[in-house]
């Protein structure tokens, strides 16, 4: 069987980008629409909205370089983000404070994948020409300023959780 072509192996990788950050979405929503501490729902709230505007982003570039929508990949990733819900987590049918922890454990570690996405389609623009380079080095950069407010919330939430 002879190996993908170079775009096909694109067209895999960007739409599982996309599956993935279909759930991302779904997930940051959840998240954000769960909170029960004033302080923290707002700060979900505004990344939320990011992940969502990254998404489109992706979707933007999957145009540009001519990468159509695997439906049935998008289908799946807000599948999975559905399943996700079904854990155990200390509460059959509530929520309990530990959900919150695993939602944002969740998103700290999709955004890290996101970002991985990011600086993946950086090394292909260097021979692409129809990739834009500063675009990619902007949601590298709110990548990292979205993983380190997660992780910040992640942290409080944890220790409120020991406490």
């Amino acid at each position: 069987m002879d190996a993908p072509s170079s775009q096909r192996m694109l067209e895999i990788y960007l739409n599982d980008h996309l599956a993935a950050a279909t759930g991302g979405v779904a997930l940051a929503r959840r998240a954000t629409r769960n909170n029960r501490d004033a302080a923290i729902t707002p700060r979900l709230a505004a990344v939320a909205r990011e992940i969502e505007q990254d998404r489109r982003s992706l979707l933007a570039i999957m145009r540009k370089l001519d990468v159509q929508v695997a439906r049935y990949k998008v289908a799946m990733g807000w599948a999975g983000e559905k399943a996700g819900r079904l854990k155990l987590n200390g509460g059959l049918v509530n929520r309990t404070p530990l959900s919150d922890l695993i939602e944002l454990e969740a998103l700290v570690l999709g955004v890290q994948g996101k970002a991985a996405g990011w600086r993946t389609l950086l090394t292909i623009a260097e021979r692409e020409p129809r990739v834009n380079t500063d675009m990619l080095r902007n949601l590298l950069t709110r990548a990292q300023q979205q993983f380190d407010e997660l992780e910040s919330i992640r942290v409080q939430i944890a220790s409120e959780m020991t406490t």
